[in-house]
């Protein structure tokens, strides 16, 4: 289990559900269907997701978008085929594939990536790294 894992709240935990599963190639790894809670795993990249049921751990009023301020960032090995499927499923994409390169310390990090809205409105920014380049 990562050491890190954001557990996301939503407002129907099938709708959810099969958003993370079926279209964006989330596994389940165990759950509560009882307490509308699921621990779900994408190479590697875990969250989970659940409904509120009673206890909760909420500082303040859920209004949507859920996610404001945050946005997850999930390595993915094929980010190309992913973004079509995206495409093909209408999904809200926030931001559109593109190429980018990150200055860390003295190079580069060379990635695509693309930015989906889930249902509750959480940003999920999929990256698939394509190398380093040294800097100017």
């Amino acid at each position: 289990m990562a050491k890190l894992v954001p557990e996301l709240y939503c407002s129907s935990f099938a709708h959810s559900l099969r958003f993370y599963v079926e279209l964006l190639g989330f596994h389940i790894l165990y759950d509560r269907p009882e307490e509308r809670f699921a621990y779900l795993d994408r190479e590697g990249a875990q969250l989970m997701i659940e409904q509120p049921t009673g206890r909760t751990w909420l500082t303040g009023e859920l209004s949507h978008p859920f996610g404001r301020g945050i946005n997850l960032q999930i390595g993915a090995s094929d980010v190309d085929r992913l973004y079509a499927k995206c495409r093909v499923e209408e999904l809200p994409i926030f931001l559109p594939l593109e190429e980018k390169s990150y200055r860390r310390n003295g190079t580069f990090l060379r990635c695509r990536q693309f930015i989906v809205q889930d249902p509750d409105g959480y940003l999920l920014r999929f990256q698939q790294t394509l190398g380093m380049k040294a800097s100017a």
